[in-house]
């Protein structure tokens, strides 16, 4: 067991793409991979949901020829635990040293306006812990305001899943806002490049990565930079 904090790792619990009734829900690897990282530092974890019980996976995300999610997904105390993940509103900020959001197309409709990712944000940025989200996952911060009333991303390096993504894979007419432009729009900084780039992006105790390409290479930086301030 770690001594330091566990890490809050939040995921959707949205299973439709909106009106179209076309299956989501996080995406796999943007949850293992870094949860992988997380255990080979020794580093605790809690996977919670916006509902509670099982959260829906998006079943485009099911790649079990992925070594890494294969493992975990066999794993059946790890699929037992994500059975049971407690509400995102039953968990206070104090019992956890960073929070972090898989993406996904799911959060796109449950984890922008969702208050408790909003106090949970503000309270643990404020507290010096490390946030960190990937892919569609940026998408809970647009909307945090911390103490002084700014958004949490306003002036902050970001990445996310690009507006470029979002037209190769066809979806911008499904979803309910370009994740992209909602960042700039609250004036983050947002650091764009080419599609399905291992990209992730570190400012100060935001840690932001692009795609599920970026999953693994998060979860690193989290873990650096965890393990970083509690020398």
């Amino acid at each position: 067991m770690s001594k330091i904090k566990p890490i809050l790792c939040v995921v959707t619990s949205n299973s439709v793409k909106g009106s179209t009734g076309l299956p989501t829900g996080y995406w796999l690897s943007e949850l293992i991979h870094p949860l992988n990282e997380f255990e080979k530092a020794s580093l605790d974890y809690e996977v919670v949901s916006i509902n509670g019980g099982e959260p829906p996976i998006d079943p485009a995300s099911m790649d079990l020829k992925d070594e890494v999610n294969a493992r975990f997904w066999n794993n059946e105390k790890f699929r037992d635990q994500l059975r049971k993940t407690r509400k995102i509103n039953e968990v206070k900020s104090e019992d956890y040293s960073a929070i972090f959001f898989a993406g996904g197309h799911g959060p796109l409709w449950d984890f922008p306006n969702n208050q408790s990712i909003h106090r949970l944000v503000k309270e643990l940025y404020e507290k010096g812990c490390i946030v960190a989200a990937v892919c569609h996952g940026p998408c809970a911060l647009i909307n945090v305001q911390l103490s002084n009333l700014d958004y949490l991303v306003k002036g902050k390096k970001v990445v996310s899943f690009t507006n470029n993504e979002e037209i190769e894979v066809q979806s911008t007419e499904i979803v309910p806002f370009a994740l992209e432009t909602s960042l700039t729009n609250h004036h983050a900084l947002f650091e764009t490049t080419s599609n399905w780039a291992d990209k992730v992006v570190v400012d100060g105790l935001l840690i932001t990565g692009q795609n599920p390409y970026s999953a693994a290479s998060l979860g690193k930086a989290v873990v650096e930079a965890i393990l970083e301030k509690n020398k």
